[in-house]
């Protein structure tokens, strides 16, 4: 294997797909969010700050309704709980009944027995599109041996220029056996089908210091998944370049500011509503492996 560059006209195959950040405006789609409770209001924020729109319900009685009304659904297992588990359930399969895209989110499926038998459970009884989250995360679900860190990837883990290639074969070998695209979010992101494999380079370490910019990156991927739904590893490849890149631009903001990391949430969410494709081709870093 080796890697390449992407330059645009590669990327894109025609001109209308450059406006990906445009189109999602314009169609406004809205999302059902099962989520993280510990940062739904920040995926909510993210998901309007880049012309999304969301609606967060998680009650048995009443996700099956909202799937209905809803172009798409995101589920995040990181609060899990006894109630929210057949809701998850219910509303994963009327998504798939109703041929919407849907996202798999396994939040710190390594911590717990819960976590974990949830998540194959879900895997079992819905299909999901797009399974994004940390590397760790990722190996949990592969049954590779990894020391869980809670709801962070760990260390030891991570993905590195050393260890890129044997890191996406069996990525490839989870999304053959999911059916899903799997996007992994580090210092490098890595996103792939059972065929291809596109690399990120785009973010910084600080994002990790605010808790909810995984939980931010599956709401905003969720509203792309509607709107791009027949170039679905392109967009997710896409939104990962644009996080990424309004992280480093809230970054640069806040050390000039001489801030600390509570500006950067602020500015991570002013640059994710000021972001346009012309600005995030200037600086999206997307490399492909073939």
């Amino acid at each position: 294997m080796s890697i390449k560059s992407i330059s645009l006209d590669i990327f894109f195959f025609c001109k209308e797909d450059e406006k990906m950040i445009e189109q999602v405006k314009n169609a406004k789609p809205l999302i059902h969010c099962i989520t993280n409770k510990v940062t739904m209001n920040d995926c909510a924020n993210a998901l309007l700050a880049i012309g999304g729109s969301p609606i967060m319900a998680d009650d048995e009685a009443e996700v099956e309704d909202i799937t209905s009304i809803c172009q798409g659904l995101l589920i995040n297992v990181g609060t899990l709980n006894q109630a929210t588990i057949p809701s998850m359930m219910k509303a994963g399969k009327k998504a798939n009944a109703l041929q919407h895209p849907v996202l798999l989110d396994p939040v710190g499926i390594g911590a717990s027995q819960l976590r974990y038998q949830t998540t194959q459970q879900l895997l079992k009884e819905v299909h999901f599109d797009v399974i994004r989250g940390n590397i760790s995360e990722m190996k949990a679900l592969m049954n590779i041996q990894s020391q869980s860190r809670g709801v962070d990837a760990n260390a030891s883990d991570s993905i590195t220029d050393e260890n890129l290639d044997e890191n996406i074969i069996w990525l490839q070998q989870l999304s053959s056996k999911t059916g899903a695209i799997i996007a992994v979010s580090g210092a490098i992101d890595v996103i792939v089908d059972s065929q291809n494999a596109y690399i990120v380079r785009n973010g910084c370490q600080e994002m990790s210091m605010i808790t909810g910019t995984g939980c931010m990156l599956s709401a905003i991927m969720s509203a792309f998944m509607v709107v791009h739904r027949q170039r679905l590893l392109e967009a997710c490849t896409y939104v990962s370049a644009l996080m990424g890149y309004c992280g480093e631009l809230a970054k640069n903001k806040m050390l000039v500011e001489k801030l600390g990391v509570g500006s950067l949430r602020v500015y991570l969410m002013d640059y994710l509503s000021l972001m346009n494709d012309g600005i995030l081709k200037e600086g999206m870093k997307i490399e492909k492996r073939c």
